[in-house]
């Protein structure tokens, strides 16, 4: 018998989609998008509908499984329990909490994904990632320059006069704000994309500009510097609601027009023609995360809020810097979920220098890694390091659904379930403020548990149960507790399914900032007090022609590593064949170069690896850019970032996996890595 139920899209996007999903005799079969949910309505992506395809997937981990002699074994869960727990006791008793290390990321969101802080802060606190490899570069810039990162509601881009869509393909990340896009055009807004691809959402914009990879911070000088020049400032906003503009101004007079011009590989009248845009307010742009995965990542992000500040559109509807939405998360009780106060040590590495902490770590050394909500040695830059470090740790335990490439290195791997099996709260901090209640429509297969009921086991056998001893409704109560006063409860979540969370749709309307001085800061007083220059800087990908002339002629072409269209990062992989292959884009003067035609089998290399793959020629890029989709398996030909460098940005809590140079050279075998 047939029963509809009505669910959420649990993926890390920035859509957030409600789900229609049909089961029948305990199995999913569809997966629709929810109609009735106020911003998704009724449309969702191949990602979310292929989650029915990973659901139901042959290849799903069903059983516990132990290495022994090198080999997977299924084992009882009361044993996987009983030893991974007897391994934590013993191994706090002998070196310290600290000497476990808790690898996670965002594969899916979901509120009680946050059970797992509560678990390894009630273990006595481990060690921790900080950062992010997505945007961790991006969200630091705009807490200095704001206070937070926070972007305005949907709807109000029509507010607009203009769109400026920044290094951000909408068209495959954000298809809701796309369709808003369409629409928008329709009532005249003009829309401008600003990109070193030319992509679908350029496809639908007045104007494309073809930007150099990394030097969007240049771009934004050189739109301030033609702002000044035409006396086109907002100075209300510069002389009422911000400090250290004259910084900026010290900053803008060094570099001249020219200089501009041949860095970012964009016409002077270009630039005069955006300076003349901003001015005419208000304007909306949409930051990409791309942009901000360099050495440079943190000041380019913080250039182009400066620009944005400079012209007036802070704080104004049809406005805003809108990179996260930071806002819909902080509306959640999460302390209530994770219990920070219960933590007794802590020590924490970057995750993008998760690999180095692990293989340097002293007083203690890692003797255990458990990783959930993570493909680290496919999803972390340089992974031939990665692998190296997760192999030298004595226990590595991997909660996944997936034989993924972290869990094929583990010594036990758990099998957790999907959205469709468990009960949990969604949203995500991109976009918009809805957050959607998924009730769990099937029961799991096999032995598959939640992540929930994975804590809860492990802690009764580690002495602390007594914190997990909670129903998830009183988990997801806890959670909602502080939204009681807006009239927003559980029982009310249930009944609509979705609900708007209390977020401002336009932030900093009132020019009260959350920054140490209450005012917009050109010049970040949190920045200086980190022991950073606070200072907007004239900074450079670490790999280019502008800092590194010698590496550029040895390996002379940007490799970026984008969205893939089809999957989640690497999870969709093993699910959709036509994944399954390594594909290296390539623009049209690249293949040229190297005498390189579509279908050809080519080589990228550099000094931290190789990758083959299939040779597609991008119709329109900047010249000497090459992309490679990220998240691609070992057993599929290998992920990009065998390429790709681990260092930190700029702010130290960002990614610098796009400052990555290549060479290319054709290669007459069709074989790809295996």
């Amino acid at each position: 018998m047939k029963k509809e139920v009505i669910s959420s899209c649990p993926l890390n996007c920035w859509d957030s989609c409600g789900f229609h999903v049909t089961v029948e005799n305990n199995k999913v079969i569809k997966v629709d998008g929810d109609a009735n949910h106020p911003i998704t309505q009724g449309k969702i992506c191949g990602r979310g509908r292929a989650l029915e395809t990973r659901a139901n997937s042959s290849d799903r981990l069903l059983h516990p499984l132990k290495k022994i002699n090198g080999q997977f074994v299924q084992i009882s869960w009361e044993q996987a329990l009983a030893e991974i727990a007897e391994k934590m006791a013993d191994i706090k008793k002998k070196y310290g909490s600290q000497a476990v290390l808790h690898s996670h990321d965002y594969a899916n969101n979901g509120l009680l994904k946050n059970l797992d802080q509560r678990f390894f802060n009630s273990y006595g606190g481990v060690t921790e990632l900080t950062g992010s490899i997505c945007w961790g570069a991006g969200i630091e810039a705009q807490v200095w320059d704001f206070g937070d990162s926070y972007s305005h509601s949907p709807h109000d881009i029509y507010h607009s006069k203009h769109v400026v869509i920044w290094g951000r393909n909408v068209a495959r990340t954000n298809m809701h704000l796309f369709q808003h896009l369409q629409e928008a055009k329709k009532h005249g807004i003009h829309l401008t994309v600003i990109d070193p691809i030319y992509n679908a959402t350029a496809k639908i914009a007045h104007d494309y500009i073809s930007i150099k990879p990394g030097m969007d911070g240049i771009l934004a000088i050189g739109i301030i510097k033609e702002l000044r020049r035409l006396g086109l400032e907002n100075h209300h906003f510069i002389e009422q609601y911000s400090i250290g503009y004259e910084d900026l101004v010290a900053l803008v007079d060094e570099i001249s027009m020219e200089e501009i011009v041949n860095m970012t590989e964009i016409p002077h009248d270009r630039i005069t023609g955006l300076a003349e845009l901003y001015a005419e307010r208000p304007v909306t742009t949409y930051l990409g995360l791309g942009m901000q995965r360099y050495k440079n990542g943190g000041n380019t992000i913080r250039l182009i809020d400066a620009l944005i500040a400079v012209s007036g559109n802070i704080g104004i509807q049809g406005g805003g810097a809108n990179f996260g939405n930071l806002q819909v998360g902080q509306s959640f009780n999460s302390n209530a979920l994770t219990l920070p106060e219960r933590k007794q040590k802590k020590r924490s590495f970057t995750m993008m220098k998760q690999a180095e902490g692990i293989l340097e770590a002293v007083d203690p050394e890692i003797q255990m890694i458990m990783v959930t909500c993570g493909n680290p040695v496919t999803q972390v830059p340089n992974t031939n390091l990665v692998e190296k470090a997760f192999s030298s740790v004595n226990t590595l335990v991997v909660i996944d659904q997936f034989m993924t490439d972290t869990a094929a290195l583990a010594d036990y791997v758990l099998p957790t379930t999907t959205v469709f099996e468990e009960t949990d709260i969604y949203y995500a901090s991109m976009y918009h403020g809805y957050m959607n209640y998924g009730e769990a429509a099937v029961t799991p297969p096999g032995e598959a548990k939640s992540d929930r009921w994975i804590w809860t086991e492990l802690a009764k056998r580690l002495g602390f149960g007594e914190v997990f001893d909670y129903t998830v409704d009183e988990f997801l109560e806890m959670g909602l507790s502080k939204l009681k006063d807006h009239g927003i409860t559980l029982d009310r979540l249930k009944e609509e399914k979705h609900l708007l969370l209390p977020i401002k749709d336009v932030p900093w309307s009132t020019y009260e900032f959350k920054t140490p001085s209450g005012k917009y800061e050109f010049t970040s007083t949190l920045g200086e007090k980190k022991g950073y220059n606070g200072k907007l800087q004239l900074l450079f990908p670490e790999e280019s022609s502008a800092s590194n002339m010698e590496l550029a002629r040895k390996f002379p072409y940007q490799l970026l590593s984008i969205h893939p269209m089809r999957s989640n990062h690497s999870q969709h992989y093993p699910v959709i064949k036509g994944l399954q292959e390594v594909k290296i884009e390539v623009s049209q003067d690249v293949a040229t170069d190297v005498g390189l035609e579509e279908g050809d089998t080519a080589q990228l290399f550099n000094d931290r690896g190789t990758l083959k793959g299939k040779v597609k020629i991008m119709k329109i890029a900047h010249p000497g850019t090459i992309n490679v989709d990220e998240g691609q398996w070992k057993r599929f030909g290998g992920s990009v970032n065998l390429l790709t460098p681990n260092g930190e940005s700029d702010n130290g809590l960002g990614s610098t996996l796009y400052d990555c140079l290549v060479g290319i050279k054709k290669v007459e075998s069709v074989s790809v890595n295996n």
